[in-house]
């Protein structure tokens, strides 16, 4: 808004060509979107109070989370409205990819926030069966996959990190992995989302991260330089990645341990949903694998422990699924589990930043 706002002035006022610029938008915007979730949340948390909204733990989870019994949930709708404000106001509109991001993180909140409103409003022990979830949101990644893949300029190569020379062409079948991509990332995230800021931390990063391949895929010459495909309007979703980072950001200043607040799956359900969809429009959809590689590990942790369950059962690989509570029981304090699962995000970052250049 403010892009088509303002910088058509530079012809009579030459400080608006700043708006020109993508770098600029995405500081911008992430101040922005920081700034909207650091004076809203106290308000935000307040009116969660007010109305009960409070998280429920399960009896069968480590003991030591029983004390978080009401705390504020749904602080994710904080997160997003920070977010969709702030893409609004500094991105270029007119931009196709930007509303297509837009779509699944509305739309997968609106699936988070129907769970949670079922689970914790109107007390339904579960909220959304998983199977309506489920469906939800391969209807709306479909959707998604299906705007991509009919953008005349958008091909359906998939690049494979660390091996240049190994790019599948998928056809129309890179709708379904599109689709595979978007809601694995999303259902991956939610199962991270266990700790006071052990979600948003490696949420924060992989913005940042995907904030530069956003930018290098939609800059011609950087692109050709690094040998990754060149996506054309595809930087201007640096600056949703920028704002996603700020709101992040703004968000852990109430949701670090202890926690004031929690973002429920309103909050992780569509932050997942929007990494997936980035890496999709950014050709580097394998790279969430590396770059979200601690969510991967959440994921996988789950489903190795139920099927080794269902297999064996009763006997159990973890002492408790998703990973962050086997070591919780293992008897790492909270803290030190979320700083630690941090680091390892900042390190898997640092690995996919390197296949800029070894291709």
């Amino acid at each position: 808004m403010l892009y088509h706002l303002l910088y058509p002035l530079h012809t009579s006022i030459s400080a608006f060509n700043v708006f020109r610029y993508i770098t600029f938008r995405t500081i911008y915007a992430s101040l922005t979107a920081f700034l909207i979730c650091f004076v809203l949340g106290p308000w935000v948390i307040r009116k969660l109070h007010k109305m009960q909204i409070g998280q429920f733990i399960q009896e069968d989870g480590p003991k030591t989370h029983q004390k978080k019994a009401g705390t504020p949930t749904m602080g994710g709708t904080l997160i997003i409205f920070s977010v969709v404000v702030s893409t609004l106001l500094w991105t270029n509109l007119t931009n196709f990819y930007i509303w297509i991001i837009l779509l699944v993180t509305i739309g997968f909140a609106g699936i988070g926030f129907i769970d949670d409103y079922l689970m914790l409003v109107k007390k339904r022990n579960k909220g959304l069966s998983a199977r309506n979830k489920f469906l939800l949101q391969i209807i709306i990644a479909a959707i998604a996959g299906s705007l991509v893949w009919s953008e005349p300029e958008f091909n359906t190569i998939v690049t494979i990190p660390f091996f240049k020379n190994i790019s599948p062409d998928l056809g129309w079948g890179y709708i379904i992995f599109a689709v595979f991509v978007i809601v694995g990332a999303s259902n991956a995230v939610n199962l991270t989302d266990g700790l006071d800021g052990l979600a948003i931390g490696p949420v924060i990063i992989a913005s940042v991260t995907y904030m530069v391949f956003a930018y290098v895929a939609g800059h011609i010459k950087f692109s050709n330089y690094l040998q990754i495909n060149y996506i054309a309007s595809c930087g201007e979703t640096a600056i949703f990645c920028g704002a996603l980072a700020g709101a992040g950001l703004g968000f852990l200043w109430f949701n670090s341990y202890p926690a004031q607040v929690f973002m429920g799956d309103v909050g992780s359900l569509p932050l997942g949903g929007a990494l997936g969809t980035i890496s999709v429009i950014t050709k580097q959809e394998f790279l969430l694998a590396i770059v979200g590689g601690l969510f991967v590990m959440e994921a996988l942790s789950v489903i190795f422990q139920v099927g080794f369950f269902k297999m064996t059962r009763g006997r159990r690989i973890f002492k408790m699924a998703p990973l962050h509570h086997h070591f919780e029981l293992k008897g790492w304090a909270e803290p030190k589990v979320i700083v630690r699962f941090w680091i390892i995000a900042i390190a898997l970052a640092l690995i996919s930043m390197s296949t800029l250049k070894l291709r």
